[in-house]
């Protein structure tokens, strides 16, 4: 079985991410951490020296890879699930959980963070806020495909267990 992981960056796709597969006894794999591996570069070094279009045809590879692993939880990057057809691969190779956030709810998190995001930096506040809630908005129509969701910050590893291995019944 696979779990992919989709959502806004900073909805705590790798850590909640590795909680669930240490849970469950599953292997975890984080698509982002996998490029940056294979290609020793970080993403956003990747992604201003290449370009987002670069980006997002390794990223669907690496992606595509994930497709032969079994018991594995998979942390998918922010806008994984919104390009090409990757959404409906995501679909048909595993079950799908949307970790949903608030624009700020996100802010709120990018604020505590020390990763650099590509597309968010190099903004102020007010332009920073907008910029998520245009995005975001747009990726919705992607991430409410997921075959669950949940919200990110009151979910645990625990909770996400169980409402992904739910019967039909309960």
């Amino acid at each position: 079985m696979r779990i992919y992981l989709i959502g806004y960056s900073y909805s705590g796709k790798t850590t909640l991410g590795r909680q669930l597969a240490k849970r469950l006894n599953y292997k975890f794999f984080d698509t982002d951490k996998a490029l940056e591996i294979k290609y020793h570069t970080t993403i956003p070094v990747f992604f201003n020296r290449y370009g987002e279009k670069a980006f997002r045809i390794i990223e669907r590879q690496i992606l595509q890879s994930t497709a032969d692993l079994d018991n594995t939880v998979i942390s998918t990057g922010g806008g994984t699930a919104c390009s090409d057809d990757n959404i409906q691969f995501l679909l048909q190779h595993g079950t799908v959980v949307h970790l949903q956030m608030s624009v700020d709810e996100i802010l709120m998190r990018l604020a505590k963070s020390h990763k650099t995001r590509p597309m968010l930096k190099d903004k102020g506040a007010d332009e920073l806020k907008q910029f998520i809630a245009e995005q975001l908005k747009a990726r919705l129509v992607y991430y409410n495909q997921a075959h669950l969701s949940v919200p990110a910050l009151q979910t645990t590893a625990e909770e996400l267990e169980k409402a992904v291995f739910k019967t039909p019944e309960e």
